[in-house]
């Protein structure tokens, strides 16, 4: 089986699409990065960057002992690999693949969650001025859009000439360019590419998935200090140290 640590953002979304365009079972192990799920020393063990997704696949390919990986990045590609599907393994088709997906992980994604970062504390003023860092974000989500565009060309997808992991893993933080104030117009390929991903059940179903009913937090249950605790926890992180529990 395989166990998806996860909680609904971009990167959480992105393995929920492969999964579901796979049609294979999998069990989400809710991780609330909000309350702080991802610091707990047992999910350490496997994901040592303290970051969701996660997986655990207690059947692997050819048997063995359960395979813990994470990264989603890595986690595609291994689950992609497994089955079969939506990674070809033809040599030039395959690193087509995986430079999309290296673009994904070190451009795309953490550009894109670094303008979220400084526009959400830009709007208060105890945090000084913050204009330059918007505006230098802003602009690197503006150009990224670009390679995209470029990217797709006269192609209906990313990579290898066809539908493939690449197009799952850069779509969930491409949907929300209305958010970040970007003109899909300015970007006519990525606009239809935008409409071809919209439009497949499998990404639909990803995308508005809904957590385990035992998942959801009462927001009037969370107390005060709770709440200014969990505002703390996702900025100015410094290192985890090893957990007592380790030994």
């Amino acid at each position: 089986m395989l166990e998806l640590f996860y909680w609904p953002t971009p990167n959480g979304k992105k393995v929920t699409i492969l999964l579901e365009e796979l049609g294979t079972p999998y069990t989400i192990k809710a991780t609330n990065i909000g309350r702080g799920d991802q610091f707990e020393p047992e999910f350490l063990k496997f994901s040592p960057n303290n970051r969701m997704p996660a997986l655990v696949d207690t059947e692997p390919k050819g048997g063995g002992a359960a395979v813990r990986l994470f990264e989603s990045g890595a986690i595609m590609m291994y689950i992609a690999e497994k089955h079969g599907k939506f990674y070809p393994q033809e040599m030039a088709k395959k690193y087509d693949v995986i430079q999309w997906v290296m673009w994904q992980m070190g451009n795309q994604g953490p550009k894109f969650g670094e303008q979220g970062h400084f526009f959400r504390a830009s709007q208060n003023a105890a945090n000084g001025d913050l204009a330059y860092a918007v505006t230098r974000f802003s602009d690197e989500v503006h150009r990224l859009y670009g390679v995209m565009n470029l990217g797709l060309h006269k192609k209906e997808w990313l990579a290898a000439g066809e539908y493939t992991i690449a197009d799952m893993i850069c779509y969930p933080w491409a949907s929300g360019y209305k958010l970040r104030k970007i003109d899909l117009d300015e970007f006519p390929n990525v606009k239809r590419w935008m409409a071809a991903m919209e439009a497949r059940p499998a990404v639909k179903k990803a995308m508005e998935a809904a957590l385990p009913p035992s998942a959801i937090e009462d927001p009037a249950a969370i107390s005060d200090a709770e709440k200014e605790r969990r505002s703390k926890l996702l900025t100015n992180q410094r290192a985890t140290k090893i957990p007592a529990s380790w030994g």
